[in-house]
């Protein structure tokens, strides 16, 4: 573990070699404090919503209102955990050649290799700033929804805090964003079985 301004402090989890306000799928999960259950309850299968469970759930949808390249893919608000794919997609990004060879999840284009993000490491003597502003990039459109829950959740419950962290991960091809469309989906009946799971 690394020390940074004197303090040990744990790598990102963040790939340092992409760019993540490039166009591309991300699945998403993002925790509350210590996984204190503060959006509502399973039962029978089924996700019953807190009042702080709805504000996260509506504060999901208006994500696109505050970052108008972000499409959303599927979501659910679990008790202790939002999962979601967020779709960045800017008409032009600067970062692709223009070319596109075809085929789409919803407008999201899958490029080069038929896959929704290509993976190639970038040049890495290039300086560390090599991706520019980064204020529109996942870690905004994150900080954004956390920042927005927050708010509002404690006028509900003062107590209420996010981990500072969150999952993520790069969606690659068709096949992978539909299998995690369907774990999105399918969450709230295996409850007892995810790893966020906390009685």
């Amino acid at each position: 573990m690394k020390k940074y301004r004197n303090k040990y402090r744990i790598p990102s989890a963040r790939a340092s070699w992409w760019d993540y306000g490039r166009n591309a799928a991300y699945f998403v999960t993002i925790c509350t404090q210590n996984r204190e259950c503060w959006f509502g309850e399973i039962t029978d299968g089924v996700m019953g919503l807190s009042g702080i469970g709805h504000i996260a759930n509506s504060c999901w949808y208006e994500t696109p209102n505050h970052f108008p390249f972000v499409e959303l893919g599927a979501h659910i608000v679990m008790p202790n955990h939002v999962h979601g794919i967020i779709i960045i997609n800017k008409p032009d990004d600067g970062r692709n050649d223009g070319h596109n060879d075809g085929r789409t999840v919803g407008t999201q284009n899958f490029v080069e290799t038929q896959n929704i993000a290509s993976l190639q490491r970038p040049d890495t003597n290039k300086p560390k700033n090599q991706f520019g502003p980064q204020s529109q990039n996942l870690a905004s459109i994150i900080r954004g929804f956390k920042t927005g829950v927050t708010k509002h959740a404690r006028q509900i419950n003062p107590d209420f805090t996010w981990q500072s962290r969150y999952h993520d991960h790069i969606i690659r091809d068709e096949k992978s964003y539909h299998n995690i469309t369907q774990y999105i989906i399918n969450n709230p009946l295996k409850w007892q079985e995810d790893k966020f799971y906390k009685i």
